[in-house]
């Protein structure tokens, strides 16, 4: 006889989407993550995710210096997640993916289950 599992905890299978076997594929996957691992450029995506915004824009939004939110809005679009559009002296970025703005939000709600273990863990310290 088999022991059954514990109150309230699930025995469905969970789909794990698969990680690259190879070290390149893994390393481009986590250079992925880390181009989200900032907080700056997480904000940044999320306020072009509502709208097509200007450099403008995004340096009020972020309340940076315009060189260093030009470096992020660099990192982003050299990354893929943004595109820029110019039109004479401005330009405008936004979104070129749903699923990162999904992505986003699927962090932050995992995050607010797992708040206090994140804030404590000294491997993943903040800034680093």
């Amino acid at each position: 006889m088999s022991a059954s599992p514990a109150a309230g905890v699930s025995t469905a299978k969970v789909h794990v989407p698969p990680v690259p076997d190879d070290p390149a594929g893994r390393d481009l996957l986590a250079r992925f993550h880390r181009a989200l691992g900032d907080p700056t450029r997480l904000a940044l995506l999320a306020f072009c995710a509502e709208s097509e915004r200007t450099g403008n824009e995004c340096v009020v939004h972020a309340g940076l210096s315009q060189g260093r939110v030009s470096a992020h809005l660099g990192c982003l679009v050299s990354c893929g997640l943004l595109e820029v559009r110019r039109a004479g002296r401005f330009a405008y970025y936004r979104m070129t993916d749903p699923r990162v703005a999904e992505l986003v939000g699927l962090g932050a709600s995992i995050v607010a289950d797992h708040a206090a273990g994140v804030a404590a863990c000294a491997r993943v310290a903040s800034g680093s």
